[in-house]
């Protein structure tokens, strides 16, 4: 046993990755590449249009930055390896970097998931209930929202990498995915892990199912209030809006949900990747663009700003 565990946290482990040395793989790299570049870029420069301009110093605009903040964690934590692996061509990371990757990936998939359904609580007040908005969603209490999301995110993740990170690994180090993912690194336990993964379904019905479903369910009130505006053009913008949110919604938790919540012996790693990538790379891109940019007041400040700095070159 103490052979077992001495291999466990003295070896490093393989990342076969997404990319091999075909010419397809450079395409592949060169296009997350900049979605990494785009990401860090548009999540930054939300953070700084919410600093700056007064107006967006609300509940929504606040809880925006989490996410933004959280979504330039999650990228960075992913994709910069993938980049230094591809380009040196070596795929080892060390116990204590892949213990790194799973506690922060957990950490920001546990703690986004309550964070996106607290944004949806804040849009049904904001829609359903505007006159109580000031009292049910003052700044205090959406700063305890933000602050509990990123706790329990945590805590979350702390339990389950030391689960995971406890099972022996006596088999290949070589993990088939672009990142210590758990459902990856189950596959290499040598033990049985299926009172553990019982414990991944209880995390994935608080920190998956719930969520979703209340956000579903405050979506659905959202448009059933929006169908009474007696607005044409009113009615049209807010389910414009409503219908691009559920999108990122569901590519969100979709794949989230489809990863963590089937038994270990129904996971392929070629599929596991492919789901991997929507909710680690393509929904971090596309949140402020759908949360954000899409709307007048983000505009207005970052008009603002390119304004306010063009004159103060001149």
């Amino acid at each position: 046993m103490m052979e077992r565990e001495n291999y466990t946290f003295n070896s490093d482990f393989i990342l076969l990755g997404l990319f091999s040395s075909s010419k397809i793989s450079l395409t592949f790299f060169s296009v997350i590449f900049f979605i990494f570049i785009m990401t860090i870029t548009e999540n930054a420069l939300m953070i700084l249009l919410i600093h700056r301009d007064s107006r967006l110093h609300t509940p929504m605009y606040f809880l925006l930055s989490h996410l933004s903040f959280m979504d330039i964690l999650h990228i960075s934590n992913i994709v910069p390896k993938m980049i230094a692996d591809f380009l040196s061509g070596s795929r080892t990371i060390s116990f204590a970097g892949c213990a790194f990757q799973i506690f922060l990936s957990l950490t920001l998939l546990g703690g986004e998931c309550l964070l996106l359904a607290v944004m949806s609580y804040d849009r049904y007040v904001a829609i359903c209930h505007p006159l109580r908005y000031p009292v049910l969603m003052r700044d205090n209490f959406s700063g305890l929202l933000a602050a509990g999301s990123w706790l329990v995110g945590i805590l979350n993740s702390i339990v389950h990498t030391a689960f995971v990170l406890h099972f022996p690994f006596c088999h290949s180090r070589a993990i088939d995915h672009f990142f210590c993912e758990v459902p990856a690194m189950l596959k290499l336990s040598c033990i049985d892990t299926t009172h553990y993964e019982r414990g991944v379904y209880v995390s994935g019905i608080i920190f998956l199912l719930i969520p979703f479903s209340m956000i579903s369910i405050s979506y659905v009130q959202i448009l059933l209030t929006v169908f009474q505006m007696h607005s044409s053009g009113a009615r049209q913008k807010s389910f414009s809006t409503c219908l691009f949110h559920m999108v990122v919604v569901i590519m969100y938790y979709g794949p989230f949900i489809f990863t963590y919540m089937r038994p270990r012996s129904y996971h392929t790693p070629g599929q596991d990747k492919f789901l991997a990538i929507f909710y680690t790379i393509l929904t971090p891109t596309l949140n402020p663009i759908i949360y954000s940019f899409r709307n007048k007041d983000v505009l207005m400040a970052l008009k603002n700003i390119v304004q306010s700095n063009i004159l103060n070159k001149e």
